[in-house]
């Protein structure tokens, strides 16, 4: 296992001011009196700026509550227009070159979470949308846990995140789902020395770091956060690559790769109503799921029906991943290959001792 990178010396809370391409950002005024004492991270690298208005417009709000950082990777010309966009708002910042790894994102937390200024850190992606419940929601909790799992809800919900729904929904009968931010004390992420780049599912490789290092989650199910469904073309793009996260949850992958099987033997025992059955008992654990924490209020009583497609969907894509590990080393990401999902925290806790 590749050790995992320390981000840096600590930097003191409060220390410096703000600065958007090296400059310093105008102080906001009256607005200081709101801001929570939370530093929020968004490691982001593009390749066009057709989001870029409804990204500046979220972070423009967003920058009036805590403190912003974005960890940019994109091309010089765009990381250029984003500063503009962006002067007086927030901390527009490089990864830090000395740090290496497959996983840009990770190179790009690890930068900011070393940059942030506060204990309480929000990590999230460029389609995650925190209101400011939420954000207090979070800040309150880290004051009790080193990390927090907040639960993703798509709006709006085209078709694809209905389809993808019924994965969260699934998730949250049978525990928690991976959701696309996570929020860390900063002081423990240090002590631990971040977590491995080298890895394509890193939302569950920071967690079991945490937990291997001794660290304690919470992962509220009534902590709704909203995320703006990606477009068709991406979702489509992603199916192999998230079978491929099932590599790190042995459990997981089984169930996936025995659906196929199980399909074929009730197709040929010509038993319909045992793939009937199979059909009902999922939506029924994903109506579970639905209704737990409050989760009527954000997902779509039809949301639960899409379950047993999505189970389907992963029962071949389990086998393409599969497909990909054996023949080629691993699954293509960001214009390199990575082989591994994630480290088993048993691997990680023998790492930190």
């Amino acid at each position: 296992m590749s050790a995992p990178t320390r981000p840096g010396g600590p930097t003191p809370a409060g220390a410096g001011s703000p600065s958007v391409g090296g400059e310093p950002a105008p102080a906001a005024g009256g607005v200081d009196d709101r801001r929570l004492p939370v530093a929020y991270v968004l490691p982001l690298r593009w390749t066009d700026d057709a989001d870029l208005p409804g990204l500046t417009r979220y972070l423009g709000w967003l920058s009036a509550r805590v403190d912003v950082t974005v960890v940019d990777g994109s091309p010089p010309e765009l990381f250029a227009r984003h500063g503009r966009a962006w002067r007086g708002l927030l901390r527009h910042l490089r990864p830090d070159p000395a740090l290496r790894g497959v996983n840009g994102k990770v190179t790009g937390v690890l930068t900011g979470v070393a940059a942030a200024r506060h204990e309480h850190v929000v990590i999230a992606d460029d389609d995650v949308r925190y209101d400011e419940a939420g954000l207090r929601a979070v800040h309150r909790l880290l004051d009790r846990v080193d990390l927090v799992r907040p639960q993703n809800y798509f709006d709006p919900l085209p078709w694809h995140a209905w389809w993808d729904t019924g994965r969260t929904l699934l998730n949250r009968a049978l525990g928690a789902d991976y959701p696309g931010t996570l929020a860390v004390r900063r002081s423990t992420f240090l002590a631990m020395g971040g977590y491995d780049p080298d890895v394509l599912f890193e939302n569950l490789e920071l967690i079991r770091t945490v937990r291997a290092y001794g660290g304690t989650e919470a992962a509220p199910a009534w902590l709704h956060v909203r995320r703006l469904p990606p477009d068709t073309a991406h979702f489509l793009g992603q199916r192999v690559r998230q079978a491929y996260d099932d590599l790190a949850q042995p459990a997981r992958l089984v169930a996936s790769l025995a659906v196929l099987p199980a399909l074929a033997a009730a197709v040929a025992a010509r038993r319909p109503g045992l793939l009937l059955a199979a059909a009902v008992s999922t939506v029924a654990l994903a109506e579970a799921g639905r209704r737990r924490g409050g989760g009527t209020s954000v997902f779509p009583p039809a949301t639960a029906l899409a379950a047993p497609l999505w189970v389907l969907e992963r029962g071949v894509c389990g086998w393409l991943a599969v497909g990909r590990r054996v023949l080629f080393g691993g699954v293509r990401y960001a214009g390199g290959r990575v082989r591994r999902a994630a480290h088993f925290e048993r691997t990680l806790r023998r790492h930190a001792r």
